[in-house]
């Protein structure tokens, strides 16, 4: 698959806040037709004033992405209404040791694998089958830099994004042929109410909207891997090469490994 034809009808999870907020907007305007869903009402609402106020048609549900059955069910009714041209699975949410390096509790880690992985896999299951019948469609797969490599004071949110991003890569193999294109995207450190939530140093952290700019521009290419910023894509690339005591080495001067 070579470009991708301006999506007519864009589906985002995640989207009253950061990136999905911020891509909502980017994809705003006459013709289009936005499906968005998040948690928090009023966050969510504004957004999609905004997004009306360029001229798109606006729908929204205040739904919890945990709750799947509730979840797919949205997305079969969006579809239905009008087909899904984009998927963007953006959903998610953080988790980190704390100050002193207490492990992760298993209701915390449970909460966060639900949100980062069963919600983003359930949500592509609901609607690739009804893309490939259609000879046409587009994924998006929110992972992240941390997907790449683990970090010692955020474990479970590593693991989390690196299933996602595996699952977005296999993915992109199986359905090309059928005319779907899948993309996993892996922002580094973007302005955010999650990455507020994060601990330790934030180089090269970009606006939402520029994040947007970005992913816009990779999905309308149809790339396989869309990874910013430049420098700490190569920086994180870099560590999964580098001898894991070495890069811990790295990792802990940076304030990412666990406090000693």
């Amino acid at each position: 698959m070579g470009d991708l034809r301006l999506p007519s009808h864009v589906l985002i999870t995640g989207a009253s806040g950061g990136i999905g907020a911020a891509l909502a907007r980017a994809y705003a305007r006459h013709g289009v037709r936005l499906s968005l869903c998040a948690r928090n009402q009023a966050r969510l609402e504004a957004v999609a004033d905004s997004c009306r106020a360029r001229g798109a048609q606006v729908d929204t549900a205040i739904l919890d992405v945990t709750d799947i059955e509730c979840l797919q069910q949205w997305l079969s009714k969006c579809d239905a209404q009008a087909p899904v041209d984009l998927l963007i699975a953006n959903a998610g949410r953080t988790l980190n040791v704390g100050p002193n390096g207490e492990e992760e509790s298993w209701a915390d880690t449970r909460s966060l694998l639900a949100t980062n992985v069963d919600s983003a896999l359930a949500s592509v299951i609901a609607l690739v089958g009804p893309m490939r019948r259609r000879g046409h469609g587009q994924i998006a797969l929110v992972s992240s830099l941390a997907g790449y490599r683990g970090m010692a004071i955020t474990p479970a949110y590593c693991a989390s994004k690196a299933a996602v991003k595996a699952y977005g890569e296999a993915l992109r193999g199986l359905v090309a042929s059928d005319g779907v294109g899948v993309s996993v995207i892996c922002p580094g450190f973007v302005e955010s109410e999650m990455s507020r939530h994060f601990p330790g140093s934030k180089p090269f952290m970009i606006s939402s909207e520029r994040a947007a700019t970005i992913i816009q521009h990779g999905l309308a290419r149809n790339r396989a891997r869309i990874s910013f910023p430049f420098p700490l894509n190569f920086g994180t690339w870099l560590l999964t090469l580098l001898p894991a005591g070495f890069a811990d080495f790295i990792l802990q001067r940076l304030s990412y490994g666990r406090s000693r």
